[in-house]
Order: C-alpha cells, then structure tokens, then sequence
C-alpha cells in the first residue's frame, strides 16, 4: 500500500476502532498455482500488547480459500472505512480533487482451527461481538444435532498478525483552514460515509 508519511497511523487504538466499526474484510490469498483470490468475510479483532494479536473469522467449507492457508505464506487482509469525494472547491486555496478515505491493512500468517469445541468458541465470540450492542442479545446455544451441522459446514481460522498499520488519509497535506473547509462542507451531508469522514477529520484536525 502506498502510504506517505502524513498519512500513516500506528496507534492501535484508532485502528482497532475502525476495524470494530467497519469488520467486514477483504481477505487476499495467492494458490499454490500463483492465482490470487479475494473474499469478504466478517473478522474479529483479538488480543492484546504483551499477547500479540490475531484477526478470527471463519468461512464456509465449500469456499476453497481456506485450502490456500498456510503458516509459511502470509495472508493479506484489508478493512475499508469510511471515504469521500472532496471538491477543490471547499479549500481556501487553489487544489485538485482527491478523495479521502481510513483503512486497514494487515498482513499475517493464518492457521485452521479444527478442534470442534474450540471452533464453538470461536462462533461464539465472533456473534457477541456483535450481538452485545443490542438490549437484547441474542445467544448462541446449538443441540447436539445443529453443532454437528453446523461446524461441518464451516472452517474456522485465526491469523496470526505480523504487520498491521492504516492509512487516514484526511486531508493532512492541506493547510488547517482547507481542512476546516472539508469538515464544514462534508458535516452538512445526509450521507453517512461522508458525515463519518467529517467527524474522523474533526478528531485529527491538528494532525
């Protein structure tokens, strides 16, 4: 990814905060015979400084992808956030049009999860995850019957992550008062990506 400096974000904590924002990744893998293939698949986040960090995720087993994992060969995931068009035309100054955008990218090496009691786990972290932002959460409880279904159905990964690093790019080459500019126009929008990127530039606006 190409990543000039102005635009480069290591602080995890902005990054976990997109990646729990915007979880549905890309994730990129090259076969043995050298073909690349992309998926999108919902992926969790989890771990910690002194324990490293992983990204969980599982995908269907009729999906070939996994068959492409291997600890050797690093995988390449990527999480979209927020983007938008911004017009010269809200600078100050004179400029061209860009567009501005947040994302992720991790690379890292990925490794099935097979055990079927570890696998359950697994599912059950990934749904609440999502699940605990309601009043009521819906839980995931399986009959002997659905589990035995339902994980055969399924291959169950973790990825090991070696380099993880994003890319705000938010108009941080621009004077503070063209900056100021974008937030204002974009603030005003009835889109919900353009509104998220005004509220993303507001929060880095000294950067």
């Amino acid at each position: 990814m190409y990543l000039p400096e102005h635009f480069k974000v290591t602080d995890l904590a902005k990054i976990s905060e997109l990646i729990a924002a915007y979880p549905l990744a890309m994730l990129i893998t090259i076969s043995a015979a050298g073909e690349p293939l992309a998926n999108h698949l919902p992926l969790l986040l989890d771990g910690s400084v002194d324990q490293g960090y992983r990204l969980l995720g599982h995908m269907a087993r009729a999906n070939p992808q996994w068959q492409d994992f291997s600890t050797s060969h690093e995988v390449l995931v990527t999480f979209q956030g927020p983007h938008a068009y911004v017009s010269p035309s809200w600078y100050k100054g004179s400029g061209v049009p860009t567009w501005n955008y947040a994302v992720v990218q991790v690379r890292g090496r990925p490794k099935i999860i097979d055990d079927e009691t570890a696998l359950e786990a697994l599912l059950k972290q990934l749904t609440d995850s999502q699940e605990l932002q309601y009043d009521t959460p819906w839980n995931l409880t399986l009959t002997d019957d659905q589990r035995t279904k339902l994980l055969g159905m399924i291959v169950g990964f973790e990825i090991e992550i070696t380099e993880i690093v994003g890319k705000f790019k938010l108009s941080q080459n621009r004077p503070l008062a063209d900056q100021q500019g974008v937030v204002d126009v974009l603030a005003q929008s009835s889109n919900f990506y353009e509104l998220e990127i005004a509220q993303l530039m507001q929060n880095n606006l000294s950067i």
